[in-house]
């Protein structure tokens, strides 16, 4: 299973998006917001828009806010202007893409490398982290949802490029102009995803395995990293075990 997925899983157990929601309503109204001053506030033409909504409206984000994020993008209320950000850094072995959103690029870079050096990594080379990376759509189904048979014929007859089969979940790879078309695929045949989005995907031949200490670590940056109001998303291309997995959730 890819650090992605992994981390996913993990935050989810913890709760960490429940106790944060606050912080996690800032970041998915920003999303909301740079996509609709990107393309426009129209969701049938601006798919950036249209997942970023969709994702707002998967924890639950009041619509008000959703309506309200979509107008200071477009200039009908007043807004603050936030730009892309992205940074390349390496903790060790591991590679970690970092994305955000933010109206203060000197401040938000400032912090990060601040909360690097506090867990021992540092930025490396622009674009050293982002090739190693792949753009795409990825979806995960509670194994108990369905078969894997079916899930496959379904998934790749509506554009998937992959299903994975992992401990409790599929897990299923699209470009990510496919995933509102997969997706709508498993909901008329009654299939709940319990993640779907745009991500990043590590080149299988970059990731590493890690454990111990060093499973610890990368964790713990991560999680700090995305406790910070200005930061999306963060990717990195390691591996853990499932069983090293569960000795770190327990923890």
């Amino acid at each position: 299973m890819s650090g992605h997925s992994k981390w996913a899983k993990i935050k989810h157990k913890k709760g960490a998006e429940d106790a944060k929601r606050g912080a996690l309503f800032t970041k998915l109204s920003k999303e909301v917001t740079a996509a609709a001053k990107e393309k426009g506030g129209n969701m049938d033409t601006n798919f950036r828009l249209r997942a970023a909504v969709a994702r707002a409206r998967e924890y639950n984000m009041p619509q008000s806010n959703v309506e309200n994020a979509i107008k200071k993008g477009t200039g009908e209320i007043p807004g603050i202007i936030y730009e892309n950000v992205a940074f390349d850094a390496r903790l060790g072995v591991v590679a970690l893409l970092i994305e955000g959103l933010t109206d203060n690029k000197n401040r938000t870079t400032a912090e990060v490398r601040n909360l690097l050096n506090k867990n021992n990594a540092s930025l490396s080379g622009a674009g050293s982290s982002a090739r190693l990376f792949t753009k795409k759509g990825f979806l995960a189904v509670d194994k108990t949802k369905t078969t894997e048979d079916a899930l496959i014929e379904i998934a790749l007859e509506a554009g998937a490029e992959d299903v994975k089969t992992e401990s409790e979940s599929f897990e299923i790879y699209c470009e990510p102009t496919q995933l509102e078309a997969v997706k709508n695929a498993l909901t008329a045949k009654n299939i709940d995803t319990t993640e779907a989005q745009v991500t990043m995907i590590p080149d299988p031949n970059s990731v590493v395995n890690i454990e111990g200490n060093e499973a610890k670590k990368v964790l713990s940056l991560i999680e700090a990293l995305e406790e910070n109001e200005d930061i999306q998303n963060v990717y990195a291309n390691f591996d853990i075990s499932d069983e090293e997995m569960a000795k770190i959730s327990e923890q």
